[in-house]
């Protein structure tokens, strides 16, 4: 089974732009997530697209696989994996930026501190600060408490040092949900 990071994206009954949401699933390949991505948009069942995708099996210098729950004792990592959401803006321009990106750390504050060394921030004139948190991100989590019930309730993330320097391949562009089950 592999980790997947979805990035939907479609526009729902009464509003005028585009909307997106990230997705984290659990599956062998991506058209088998298609359900599981009505369930997590239901408003957006027959209307949604996929803009990026990847599969998550490396972060930073540590390999990324799925367990089981049943196999969870095999985890004996005390690092998680997180998703953090970093906003900032540009001069003269009427749009908030967001850098997604996933972190290995063992708390959130190491994960925050870690997200902030991008180069995301050399290219914004100011990042701004979010009131839960009160530091600069827009929003931060723990993968495994974004997962929907059905895959949280069966699997866990395994984090172990990694071996091998190769990064995961980010997939980039517009992919019809049609097409994808086509496939």
């Amino acid at each position: 089974m592999n980790l997947f990071m979805v990035l939907l994206g479609g526009k729902p009954d009464g509003r005028y732009t585009e909307q997106h949401d990230i997705f984290f699933g659990v599956a062998n390949e991506l058209k088998d997530l298609v359900p599981a991505f009505y369930s997590f948009w239901p408003e957006l069942t027959d209307r949604m697209h996929i803009d990026s995708w990847r599969y998550v099996s490396k972060v930073g210098d540590y390999s990324i696989s799925i367990l089981p729950k049943s196999e969870a004792d095999r985890a004996v990592s005390t690092k998680k994996l997180f998703f953090v959401n970093l906003g900032g803006y540009k001069e003269e321009d009427m749009e908030e930026y967001h850098y997604k990106q996933v972190v290995v750390a063992e708390s959130l504050a190491e994960a925050t501190r870690l997200a902030k060394d991008t180069v995301f921030w050399k290219h914004h004139t100011s990042s701004h600060i979010d009131d839960k948190y009160g530091i600069d991100v827009d929003d931060i989590y723990e993968i495994e408490d974004m997962f929907l019930p059905e895959f949280k309730d069966q699997f866990t993330i395994n984090i172990e040092e990694a071996d091998s320097e190769e990064e995961d391949v980010l997939e980039i562009g517009y992919l019809k949900i049609s097409k994808l089950l086509k496939s």
